[in-house]
Order: structure tokens, then sequence, then C-alpha cells
């Protein structure tokens, strides 16, 4: 098991958590009370900054909940939270619903996924092998 580093900065700020046993995100909470208008991204504050575990990364997710009751989720899904980053983690919520939604302190906004990355190194080449596939890209494969 890896262990995840945190730490809070702000008296607000919640230790990111899973809600249920078995899940892969670790819920994150807000720390600010905000209004996002319908059409409008918002940074939102979580007062938490993590230290991860060697060959890791963070990623950044929306919570279904809120994207089909509000149209709310996370702009640039998922968001990566590189190994060495010691700042503070933000999310940036974007308002695809009607209706204005007010973000509270203490609210879900965000799920954490911590995975493995894989370190690779770079070769520039002539040429690439032959798939099957070859350079088939957006609706390639039929609908």
């Amino acid at each position: 098991m890896y262990t995840l580093k945190i730490k809070l900065i702000d008296p607000k700020a919640k230790l990111p958590e899973c809600a249920h046993k078995g899940d892969a995100g670790l819920d994150l909470f807000s720390i600010d009370d905000v209004e996002i208008n319908p059409g409008e991204s918002k940074l939102i504050h979580t007062g938490v900054i993590i230290e991860l575990p060697e060959n890791t990364e963070a990623q950044i997710r929306p919570r279904s909940g809120l994207a089909l009751k509000n149209g709310i989720t996370v702009l640039n899904t998922p968001g990566t939270i590189d190994e060495g980053y010691r700042g503070e983690i933000g999310v940036i919520l974007i308002n695809h619903g009607k209706n204005t939604f007010k973000v509270e302190i203490g609210m879900k906004i965000a799920q954490m996924v911590v995975k493995p990355t894989i370190k690779v190194n770079i070769e520039e080449i002539k040429e690439l092998t032959d798939s099957e596939r070859g350079e088939g890209g957006f609706g390639s494969s039929g609908l």
C-alpha cells in the first residue's frame, strides 16, 4: 500500500476521503463560498497540499451527481497533479447547466484518483511500424 501525505493549509479544509469502501476516488471539498453562473468557470480552492508516492500522479475528475443534477463538471478533465507539485489543489469547475450553482464551504466538488505513471525514454525515428488501424482517426470505426 502507498502513502499519500496531505497537509491542510486552511482551517476550513478537510482531508480527502473515500465515501465508500472500495471507492477509487477520494472526495475533494471546497473551502470557498462562490456562485458559478451558467457558462462560467471558476477555480475552487481545497486548502489541501499533497505529496504523492513516487511514480504516481493524481487525476482530478468530476463527480457524476453534480454533472447529472446540475451540469457542473471539471473543466480540464482529468486534471493532472504531477508527483513533484507541492502547491494547493485547485479544481476548475464549469457550469454547463441553466441555473446559477452555489458552491459552499465543505461541499464535495470533485474526486481525486491516484494512479501509477510509466517513465519512458524518447527516441526519434524516421518511420513507425504499420498497424491495422493506420492513420484512421475520428469516426474511422463507424457508428
